[in-house]
């Protein structure tokens, strides 16, 4: 079998034991790899109703065929679990250097499973698997922690992937580092590692997976970089990277502001890209074999924070710290960036809960939060939750459970439990459907559906045959986190692109409806591990304040009606019935 190596590792927690088990290749043509191998061995490896921070859960590393190609954009790996934070399913994904290595221990999954007894960390290989203490790491932030497993492996070309204080503590959105900087971010995936007293995991090998066809290949990789030479995106994400779009999206008044009380903030300039690289040092990384280069090590020459060196930020915490928490500094937002990346805590769940406090604060219905533009006090608060400590005890179990808790039902923005990214459906109706049938929650990554709108593809404002373009976007970026490709490369990478580069890997033909069908099998999967943990139409739902809040001096709103309609088609369309539940299941 060409493009896999037909394995997968096993490791068990609970006794420091490991297996390697072979997969049919019958899975592999159903799902090929990443995501919907994934979705595949979650199905399969988890009963219903689990606690996610119990050692039934499991964590379960991908690659794809992609990953250790010459194809740009496929230096990613995914990892899949039930998220602690809204116990559903649960996916995210991560660049960087590490894919590559993963790939080379010679497995296309990791398992893990059970729960160790004192913290400990793993080294995989494609010669061996050992399991090491890691007591004198507990405690310790994602940096040293990645500097320590490195040296103690001593191992040329070995990648880790860590958790911080945030993971070790359970905070229910706490996310798994590498490199630093690059974060699977959402979905609490860090705790499911720290409830496993799981620290660390590297990574090294010699294996390699051979291509179906290494010249059709690399003729997919020229095709692609050539598309790319006078791109005007490209150029963009060259330049100043994901912070473009700060000037983008308050250009179309989708910028969330003050806790989603606005669309856009006339300060937006100073937290802008063209603010970054007029005042701070700014030098573009890309992961391997990448020419988009879209990672910024940002340096902040002067002031307070004088020497801080991160790669970011990106766009997502600027609208998380920036927008939603009224920070106009930047060196501030970077300050909290990197605070949040030491400690392992997704920026945009920790920006959403610290703007939900200061507008409830704001409100008088809580006290003893920071206020509007504190950063000082914003940066105390993640302190708190890390450590779950203080005010910060309650915010660590998450948005729902804060607001249950502290009454503030009608002002929390989410969907099942996971906090909306950057663009206001109110504004970008097809982001609201996006939001709501995210199977992982409020999520922008499965479709990138504000690509369409602001680009003028569809009015933004339409709402008859927004669910059938949506699928046409949710369907080929499924098959990019098969393969696993980076999203940032959709403008590229088209339909007839994903049949070549298949191909090229495994040696399989798909048409373009064969593969739209693979894209559907496992969005429908996904649905399938929700329906059967409990999840209804009802949880496909926005928060009521978008339906009853409008912005923009009253021009813009997203009603019920509108919703519902775009939900209807959805399921329609994909052949689930009218309650959102596949059909024939």
């Amino acid at each position: 079998m060409y493009g896999f190596y037909g394995r997968l590792l096993r490791l068990n927690l609970s006794d420091r034991s490991f297996a390697v088990e072979e997969l049919p290749e019958s899975i592999y043509r159903e799902y090929l790899g990443g995501k919907g191998l994934g979705t595949y061995l979650l199905l399969r490896e988890l009963e219903p109703g689990i606690d996610p921070l119990s050692p039934a859960n499991k964590l379960i590393f991908t690659t794809g065929p992609a990953t250790g190609t010459v194809l740009p954009g496929s230096s990613r790996y995914g990892v899949f679990s039930k998220s602690p934070l809204t116990g559903l399913y649960a996916e995210s994904y991560a660049g960087g250097r590490v894919a590559p290595a993963m790939r080379r221990t010679g497995y296309d999954a990791v398992i893990v499973e059970g729960a160790a007894d004192t913290p400990v960390y793993v080294e995989i290989s494609d010669r061996d698997v050992v399991f090491h203490d890691a007591s004198h790491l507990w405690g310790k932030d994602t940096y040293a922690t990645e500097d320590a497993v490195l040296a103690g492996v001593g191992r040329e070309g070995a990648q880790a992937v860590v958790i911080g204080p945030a993971g070790e503590n359970l905070v229910r959105f706490a996310c798994i580092e590498n490199n630093y900087w690059r974060s699977a971010g959402r979905t609490g995936m860090g705790a499911v590692m720290g409830s496993k007293k799981l620290k660390a995991l590297v990574f090294h090998g010699e294996a390699s997976c051979q291509a179906a066809d290494a010249a059709l290949l690399q003729e997919a990789a020229r095709r692609i970089r050539a598309k790319g030479r006078d791109n005007p995106g490209v150029k963009a994400y060259q330049t100043i990277g994901t912070p473009a779009m700060v000037r983008i999206i308050n250009g179309a008044r989708a910028f969330p502001v003050r806790y989603w009380s606005s669309g856009s903030t006339p300060n937006w300039e100073n937290i802008s890209g063209d603010v970054l690289l007029q005042q701070f040092e700014v030098k573009a990384r890309a992961c391997p074999n990448c020419f988009l280069s879209c990672g910024k090590l940002t340096t902040i020459k002067e002031g307070k924070y004088t020497g801080l060196r991160l790669e970011g930020p990106e766009y997502e915490t600027i609208y998380a710290f920036g927008g939603l928490c009224g920070i106009d500094r930047l060196d501030c937002i970077l300050y909290l960036n990197d605070l949040c990346d030491r400690l392992g805590m997704d920026t945009i769940s920790a920006g959403n809960l610290v703007a939900l406090m200061m507008e409830a604060g704001e409100r008088g219905r809580v006290k003893g939060y920071p206020a509007y533009g504190d950063a000082e006090g914003a940066a105390r608060l993640l302190e708190d939750i890390a450590h779950v400590r203080g005010p910060g005890e309650l915010l660590a179990q998450g948005i729902k459970r804060v607001a249950t808790e502290l009454g503030l039902e009608d002002l929390a923005i989410h969907v099942k439990g996971l906090e909306p990214t950057g663009y206001d459906p109110r504004v970008l109706k097809g982001m609201g459907l996006e939001f709501a049938t995210s199977p992982r929650g409020a999520c922008h990554l499965r479709a990138t559906f504000y690509k369409p709108e602001l680009s003028g593809i569809i009015d933004p404002s339409t709402i008859e045959g927004k669910a059938a373009l949506f699928i046409e976007f949710e369907n080929r970026l499924t098959v990019f986190n098969t393969m696993i490709f980076c999203v940032f490369f959709r403008d590229l990478i088209q339909w007839e692109d994903l049949m070549a580069m298949i191909k090229g890997s495994t040696g399989w033909e798909y048409t373009r409806e064969e593969l739209a069908r693979l894209a559907n099998r496992i969005v429908t999967a996904t649905r399938l591990f929700n329906t059967r943990e409990g999840a209804t139409r009802a949880d496909d739902m926005l928060p009521a304040r978008f339906f009853n809040e409008p912005i923009n001096d009253g021009r813009d709103i997203i009603t019920r009606q509108e919703l519902d309609t775009m939900l209807d088609d959805y399921y329609r369309l994909r052949g689930w019935d009218q309650n959102g539940v596949p059909q024939g299941n």
